[in-house]
């Protein structure tokens, strides 16, 4: 609890966010995806850590939403958790999430309007095969971002985040689910796929929406 009560001084000393959301900005603009890493404290990634760690409760989980829910084992295998904000720790992270919002709608004009998130655990030999997290003309997830909780992560631990540039196909990205490395990308754009891990693998999974509210309909549905 020591560590959480400090999170907040902790979060943005000795960090420049501005040039950290500039650099995600610049990326974004030019390429369409940023890897970043070092972005968050250490004090705050592990109290993420510990939480992630601690949940006693996981669901299964499915692809689609509302209506179109379904669990799938053989599109993914991983489980998760929705983030409410109610501890420090998560509450710190809606704080960063929606500063980069702010800042990325004043930079690229991106219409961000709200933001989701969970906790997501993938069990040895879990996997999420190759998807979009949004389709092109029917989507209101506009920007993936996915937050990697795994300290002392080697090569043989498997579990990379494989990136596929749609114009470059065989020019993927491969980001290794190192403790504090932070991958955002156009949800719309870049097929992505999980591999499976040899250990216990630990992230948290978000998106940056924009607000499709109808007369009928209030965005987002929940």
């Amino acid at each position: 609890m020591e560590i959480q009560a400090d999170l907040h001084h902790l979060t943005t000393a000795a960090i420049d966010q501005t040039a950290v959301f500039s650099g995600i900005a610049e990326d974004l603009s030019t390429k369409g995806f940023s890897i970043q890493h070092g972005v968050l404290s250490p004090a705050l990634l592990d109290a993420l850590v510990a939480q992630a760690q601690q949940l006693h409760h996981y669901d299964p989980a499915g692809i689609g939403r509302e209506q179109q829910f379904q669990q799938n084992q053989f599109v993914r295998t991983d489980e998760i958790s929705w983030i409410d904000g109610k501890l420090p720790a998560t509450a710190e992270w809606l704080a960063w999430s929606n500063s980069l919002k702010t800042y990325l709608n004043r930079r690229l004009f991106l219409g961000l309007f709200s933001f989701e998130s969970h906790f997501a655990h993938y069990p040895p030999g879990s996997f999420y095969k190759k998807h979009y997290d949004a389709f092109r003309g029917e989507a209101n997830r506009v920007l993936s971002v996915v937050l990697y909780l795994n300290s002392q992560w080697g090569p043989d631990d498997g579990g990379e985040l494989v990136i596929y540039p749609e114009e470059h196909a065989d020019d993927t990205v491969v980001v290794t689910p190192l403790m504090g490395t932070i991958a955002i990308f156009l949800s719309e754009e870049f097929p992505h796929e999980v591999l499976p891990a040899t250990r216990d693998r630990f992230s948290i999974a978000g998106w940056f929406r924009v607000n499709n509210s109808t007369a009928q309909r209030v965005d987002p549905p929940k």
